[in-house]
């Protein structure tokens, strides 16, 4: 049941993260999603590894610095992935 639990958090964090991510990042982010939430999922655990390796993820109260390091991590995945599919041939 933890899993389960685990899943659904990692899903609904990594919606909110890349929804933030779209809305910061200017112009038309034309990716699913589906791909806004993956993107949102990676970059909260990348952004959460980094605040646990440098010391800041476990403060007492709201984890600015850590929230922080996700969203801009997912402001540049949503670039990265956003400008992959964007482009058109010649």
């Amino acid at each position: 049941m933890e899993i389960v639990f685990s899943i659904i958090s990692a899903l609904i964090i990594g919606l909110v993260i890349g929804v933030l991510a779209r809305i910061i990042l200017p112009g038309k982010q034309n990716i699913s999603i589906w791909m806004t939430i993956a993107v949102g999922a990676v970059a909260a655990l990348i952004g959460t590894a980094i605040a646990g390796f440098a010391g800041y993820a476990d403060t007492p109260g709201i984890d600015w610095w850590e929230l922080i390091t996700q969203l801009a991590l997912a402001v540049v995945g949503v670039g990265l992935v956003s400008g992959m599919g964007g482009r058109e041939r010649d």
